[in-house]
């Protein structure tokens, strides 16, 4: 295998991903790469039997299968293009570097180029941990991190079944340390991120016969504040979910008429719910826009435009208040079943940036309080069922 950046004979992209759920969406359907898929608990059942993908927006796929499923230890055999990282990021359960240690250490790291990387992750400042580790190698190139704001509405809810709902776009950029405020990509970076969109931008049948759907990819040539556009979505609205244990349909969705449905607001306490728990919800994006005044995003549309809050809570309002709404914030998910929640790099991180230039977040701050010993009790939990 030679050292160019990672092809196969055929000259397709060799791509690694880690996990297959938030990508499942997004790269089903194309035959423009050979997948490498890592999994772990579900190795055995993605091997023998596919995933199975329940999509609003692409219809029904069964037992799909990439080019090859591995667990972990051996998937660091070949040269990659790209490395694509969908997992959690919970850095008090493992750092980035040390699950991708296979792949930024000997003895691949001397055979091969380091990949581009893919962070398909919520929260602030994920980069950061792999980005030093692979300076660290000493290497002449510089890492090349590739920075999303997902929104795909997709959940794994069960071992190999993939539910995504209507939503299909991408926001990419390339990452660039203690940068937040150019504005032009370089002739390199706008080729990596044009690359990758051209592996990613397929058509897939949607539901309706005859009728196509593009996944939407979007590049920018500055990635942190349409990151931590995304990210304000995640601090307010997972936060309501995770500290009520309510579906959001219960804040948005009106009683039921013809159709029968739930949860649902009740007439008996919504005005209240309406005053002070939307209020709650605005309050907390109001607080995220200050701060990304003070990080030098403008009030612009290509910076962070003070109408993302209005036009925030009109989308999720029409997001969840349908008959069919069925999804959940995955943070919610995690801590139904008890699996650790991102609580440092959603709510913890806004909290130091805030921190850092002197602005007050008091909502915030309570959220991650809040979620901090929520979080606890999970790890708790699971450190004690590994000694019985």
């Amino acid at each position: 295998m030679t050292k160019t950046r990672g092809t196969e004979v055929d000259n397709k992209p060799t791509i690694f991903v880690a996990p297959p759920r938030a990508l499942v969406p997004y790269l089903h359907q194309t035959d423009k790469v050979r997948l490498t898929v890592v999994a772990r608990g579900n190795y055995e059942v993605i091997k023998e039997h596919g995933i199975y993908i329940k999509s609003q927006r692409f219809g029904n796929v069964e037992a799909w299968k990439p080019y090859r499923v591995v667990n972990s230890s051996s998937a660091a055999d070949r040269q990659y293009s790209h490395v694509i990282l969908s997992t959690k990021c919970v850095p008090e359960v493992i750092k980035t570097p040390d699950l991708l240690k296979p792949l930024i250490s000997s003895p691949y790291c001397d055979q091969f180029q380091q990949p581009v990387y893919v962070l398909l992750q919520n929260g602030l400042n994920i980069e950061v941990d792999l980005y030093r580790a692979i300076k660290a190698l000493g290497k002449p190139e510089e890492p090349v991190i590739i920075n999303t704001g997902v929104y795909v509405f997709a959940n794994l809810i069960s071992a190999n079944v993939v539910e995504h709902g209507p939503f299909a776009r991408l926001d990419i950029g390339v990452y660039r340390p203690h940068d937040y405020t150019t504005m032009v990509n370089s002739p390199a970076e706008q080729q990596v991120l044009e690359g990758l969109k051209e592996l990613f931008h397929v058509r897939a049948l949607c539901v309706s016969p005859g009728n196509y759907q593009n996944v939407d990819i979007n590049i920018y040539p500055e990635i942190q504040r349409k990151k931590f556009a995304k990210n304000m979505l995640n601090i307010a609205y997972a936060a309501c979910a995770c500290l009520t244990r309510c579906s959001l349909t219960s804040l948005f969705r009106p009683p039921p008429t013809n159709v029968p449905y739930e949860p649902y607001l009740d007439p008996v306490t919504a005005d209240r719910v309406n005053l002070y728990t939307r209020k709650w919800i605005k309050d907390i994006l109001d607080e995220c826009v200050r701060l990304g005044r003070a990080m030098g995003f403008p009030d612009s549309e290509d910076g962070l435009p003070s109408s993302i809050v209005e036009n925030s809570m009109k989308t999720s309002e029409k997001n969840y208040s349908g008959p069919d709404s069925n999804h959940n914030p995955s943070t919610l998910l995690d801590i139904e079943k008890g699996a650790p929640i991102e609580v440092e790099v959603i709510w913890g991180e806004t909290v130091r940036l805030a921190k850092e230039r002197d602005v007050e977040v008091p909502r915030i701050e309570m959220a991650y309080a809040m979620l901090l010993l929520v979080q606890n009790q999970i790890l708790r939990q699971i450190n004690s069922s590994k000694q019985t």
